[in-house]
């Protein structure tokens, strides 16, 4: 089993390869420039990679994209040995990335935060409060009860000589 290091270094030299033989090598019109590579995994021996992607487009590049890169797959497992140098070649996998329809939900979401907060503040423009503006006492009104709380401290006076001694 090799190291999460060597398996880190191997994953971004994939991506690497695969990037750089998509934009330059592969002539398949379906891989236009549209498709990027976005992340790679490589299994803990070395022997299979995942490789994720995104589609610049409607559904139908998409599905374009992935027929493409299915057929493109061999040539790029090539490359990739060409230039890692390893024993054995790992199997790639593509897989189309989720973070263009997260991204989507989460903009939507926060649209949508949004247009509450906006009618939470029109419902409240005109409001006033249930009571009074300032909820809290005043020191006159806490003068009454104040005196008689000082009065008695809690001590008496023959507790502080026991104390001492």
């Amino acid at each position: 089993m090799a190291d999460n290091a060597r398996a880190k270094r191997l994953a971004d030299l994939i991506r690497e390869v695969v990037a750089r033989k998509l934009q330059r090598g592969v002539k398949d019109p379906r891989l236009g420039s549209h498709v990027t590579i976005t992340d790679t995994r490589v299994t803990g021996d070395l022997r299979e990679a995942t490789v994720f992607y995104t589609v610049y487009g409607d559904d139908e590049e998409r599905e374009q994209a992935a027929k493409g890169l299915e057929s493109a797959k061999g040539v790029l497992r090539s490359a990739v040995g060409a230039a890692a140098g390893v024993k054995f070649t790992p199997t790639l996998t593509f897989v189309p990335d989720a973070l263009p329809e997260n991204a989507k939900t989460i903009d939507d979401l926060l649209a949508r935060a949004k247009a509450s907060d906006e009618e939470v503040r029109k419902a409240s423009s005109g409001a006033v409060y249930a009571g009074e503006a300032d909820p809290y006492r005043r020191p006159a009104e806490d003068a009454e009860g104040a005196e008689g709380a000082d009065a008695s401290d809690g001590t008496e006076d023959g507790d502080d000589e026991d104390r001492s001694a």
